[in-house]
C-alpha cells in the first residue's frame, strides 16, 4: 500500500528532509519509521472506474457552490453587507471593491512596486559591481567571489530598509557572533544561543523594537530616522532562524558532526549537514548569510552550510525555470485579487459580520479565510525565492501543497512553510531525540513555533491543539498497519475516514490560530452542532472531504506513476 494510505495518519510527507531529486524529499519531519518509496510499486489508476466518475460528479456539484457561497455574502444586496463595507477599499477589477482588511497582505501588496524597483537595484548592482572588478564571468561553478558585494549591499540595505535601527540589528548579530568567538565550540555555546535568541525575540516584543531616546534623551534624535521599513522587530523572527543555524553549524563543524565533504556537486540534505572548513564560518560570511538582500525579509529559510555551500558548489538554475516560476508567482498573484475583489471574507470575520447566516454559509467564510492566508504568504514567499533563483540560490520552497491539497496533520506541516520547517528538524526536533520522544518533542516543537510566530495566547492554544490533534494519528499508524491490512478492500476507505477527521482537526486548529480565534470558532461550532440544519450539513461536508481525500490518494499515486517520490 502506498505510503500515503497508510493508517488514517497518512502521514507519509517529508517536509523536512532532502532533496533525493529535485522533487523528492526524504527525511520525516518526526522521524515515524516509514518503509521506502523507492521499493513501492503504484497502483493501477482508478480515473476512469465508476466510482470515480461519482467523485467527479462530486466534484462538479460542490466546487462551484463553494466558490459562488462568498460571493453572494459579498454583495452589496446581502443584510450583514453595512456591517463590514467600511473596510473595502476602491478596487480595479469590474468595478467592484476589494477586501483590504488582512495587514500582511496589505502591506506586501502595497509594497510590490518598492520591492520590485529594490530587487533591480540589486541586480544592476551586482552587474556594475562584476564588471568594474572585472570579475570571471557570473556562470562559473564557483561564486565566492560575489560575498564582497553581498556583504556591503547587505549593510547598505539595512541603513535604507531600517535608517538607525540598522546599528540595533547589527548590535544583536554582534552579540550572537560573540557567543560563537567565545566559545569555539564548547557545549555550553549551544545553550547560550538558545537562550540568547530568544531572549531577544522577547524583547524585542516587549519594548517593540527599542527607542534610543530610552537610553537618554541626548540620543533621541536618531528615532527620527526610520528608514523605509522601521518595524525591523516585526520581522526579525526570520533573522532569528538563521543566527541560531549560523551557531549551530559552527559548533557541529567544530566538533566535526555531520556527513563528510564528497567533493562534487551536493544535494540539498548533504549542503546541509556537510561542514565547511572552520574558517569559512568568518564574521563576513556570517554578516553576508544573515543579510542576505533576496531572503532578508520574509525567507524562505536556509541553513548557513547550504548557503555557503550554493556559493562554492551552485546548484543548476535554469533560466527556463525560473521564468516558469514568476509565471506562477503571477498566476497565484492573479488568483489572489480575484478572490479579494469578489469574497469579502476577511472584512466579515473580521467585523463578525455573519449574524444570520447558515451554518453552510459560516463554514464558507472560514474555509475562504484559510486559502487566503495561505495565499498571503505563498505570494511574497514566491516572490522572494523568485529573486533568490534569478540570483543563482536556488532556496527550498516553503509551500509545495495546495492548503486543500492535504489530508495528514504531519502531512500538512511538512508542506506548509516547509523551509521553516527544515530548520525544526534540524535544529530542534532532532537534538530532542526525534522519533525517541515523539510527543514531548512535538509539544515542544508546536510551542517553540506559536511563540516564535506571535506571544499571544490565541497562538499557544493553536500549538496545543495541533500536538492533541496529532496523537490520533500516531495511534492510527501503529493500529492499522499497511503491512497487515493493506491488502483489503476496506483499507483505503478506513484511511479516508481517518483523513477527514484529519482534516477536520487541521481546519479547527488553523481556523483558531490563524483566523477567527477562539470564540469565533465557538460561535461557528454552536451554530453548526446546535440545530438539525447544522448536524445535516456537517454530515454532507463530511462526505465532501471523503471525497477529496480520495481523489487526493489517487493523485499522490500518479505522481508515484509518474516518477515523483515526494512525501507530502
Amino acid at each position: 500500500m502506498p505510503t500515503e494510505l497508510r493508517p488514517l495518519s497518512l502521514l507519509s510527507r517529508n517536509k523536512i528532509g532532502s532533496h533525493a531529486t529535485r522533487r523528492g524529499i526524504t527525511r520525516l519531519t518526526v522521524d515515524v519509521p516509514a518503509p521506502s518509496r523507492a521499493s513501492e510499486e503504484p497502483k493501477p489508476a482508478r480515473w476512469n472506474t465508476p466510482e470515480f466518475f461519482f467523485y467527479y460528479l462530486v466534484f462538479l456539484l460542490a466546487v462551484p457552490w463553494m466558490v459562488c457561497v462568498p460571493i453572494l455574502l459579498s454583495q452589496p444586496t446581502h443584510s450583514n453587507y453595512g456591517l463590514y463595507s467600511h473596510r473595502l477599499a476602491p478596487g480595479w477589477l469590474f468595478g467592484r471593491k476589494f477586501d483590504n482588511s488582512d495587514v500582511q497582505y496589505r502591506s506586501f501588496r502595497s509594497n510590490i512596486p518598492a520591492l520590485l524597483a529594490f530587487l533591480a537595484i540589486f541586480f544592476v548592482l551586482k552587474a556594475i559591481y562584476i564588471r568594474s572588478a572585472k570579475l570571471p564571468s557570473p556562470t562559473i561553478p564557483n561564486r565566492m567571489h560575489l560575498l564582497p558585494f553581498y556583504t556591503l549591499f547587505s549593510l547598505i540595505m539595512l541603513a535604507a530598509l531600517h535608517g538607525s535601527s540598522a546599528m540595533k540589528v547589527l548590535a544583536i548579530l554582534c552579540g550572537n557572533s560573540a557567543i560563537t568567538r567565545i566559545g569555539k565550540g564548547a557545549k555550553w555555546m549551544v545553550v547560550a544561543t538558545w537562550i540568547y535568541n530568544v531572549a531577544v525575540l522577547f524583547a524585542n516584543e516587549r519594548y517593540e523594537g527599542y527607542r534610543y531616546g530610552d537610553i537618554s534623551e541626548r540620543f533621541s534624535f536618531l528615532d527620527s530616522f526610520q528608514g523605509a521599513y522601521p518595524r525591523w522587530h516585526v520581522t526579525f523572527n526570520i533573522t532569528m532562524l538563521r543566527l541560531v543555524s549560523f551557531n549551530m553549524d559552527y559548533y557541529w563543524a567544530h566538533n566535526r558532526v555531520g556527513t563528510p565533504d564528497v567533493r562534487s556537486v551536493l544535494i540539498y540534505k548533504q549542503r546541509t549537514t556537510t561542514s565547511h572548513p572552520l574558517h569559512a564560518y568568518s564574521f563576513r560570511n556570517y554578516l553576508a548569510y544573515v543579510l542576505y538582500p533576496p531572503l532578508y525579509i520574509g525567507g524562505p529559510i536556509m541553513t548557513f552550510n547550504d548557503w555557503m555551500w550554493q556559493l562554492e558548489r551552485p546548484a543548476h538554475v535554469s533560466m527556463s525555470s525560473t521564468l516558469r516560476y514568476m509565471i506562477r508567482f503571477l498566476g497565484t498573484l492573479a488568483a489572489m485579487e480575484f478572490i479579494i475583489h469578489f469574497m469579502y471574507v476577511v472584512a466579515i470575520k473580521d467585523a463578525h459580520a455573519w449574524i444570520g447566516d447558515t451554518p453552510a454559509e459560516l463554514s464558507m467564510i472560514g474555509f475562504w479565510n484559510l486559502i487566503v492566508v495561505w495565499l498571503k504568504l505563498l505570494l511574497p514567499w514566491r516572490f522572494f525565492r523568485m529573486w533568490a533563483l534569478f540570483d543563482g540560490m536556488d532556496p527550498p520552497e516553503n509551500m509545495v501543497r495546495c492548503m486543500a491539497n492535504n489530508y495528514s496533520v504531519f502531512g500538512f506541516w511538512r508542506s506548509w512553510h516547509r523551509s521553516y520547517n527544515l530548520w525544526i528538524v534540524r535544529y530542534i526536533h532532532i537534538p530532542l531525540g526525534g522519533s525517541k520522544r515523539v510527543v514531548l518533542s512535538t509539544l515542544l516543537v508546536f510551542t517553540f513555533v506559536a511563540l516564535w510566530h506571535d506571544l499571544s495566547l490565541r497562538l499557544l492554544a493553536w500549538g496545543w491543539l495541533v500536538t492533541l490533534f496529532i496523537l490520533p494519528e500516531l495511534v492510527a499508524r501503529q493500529t492499522f498497519t499497511s503491512a497487515q491490512f493493506g491488502d483489503k478492500w476496506w483499507y483505503r476507505h478506513i484511511c479516508a475516514l481517518g483523513a477527514v477527521a484529519n482534516v477536520l482537526m487541521m481546519m479547527t486548529a488553523n481556523l483558531v490560530g490563524f483566523a477567527i480565534g477562539t470564540d469565533g470558532m465557538s460561535y461557528m461550532a454552536s451554530q453548526i452542532m446546535g440545530s438539525w440544519a447544522g448536524l445535516r450539513f456537517f454530515l454532507c461536508a463530511c462526505a465532501a472531504l471523503f471525497v477529496g481525500v480520495q481523489v487526493m490518494f489517487e493523485y499522490r499515486e500518479e505522481e508515484l506513476r509518474n516518477g515523483i517520490s515526494r512525501r507530502c
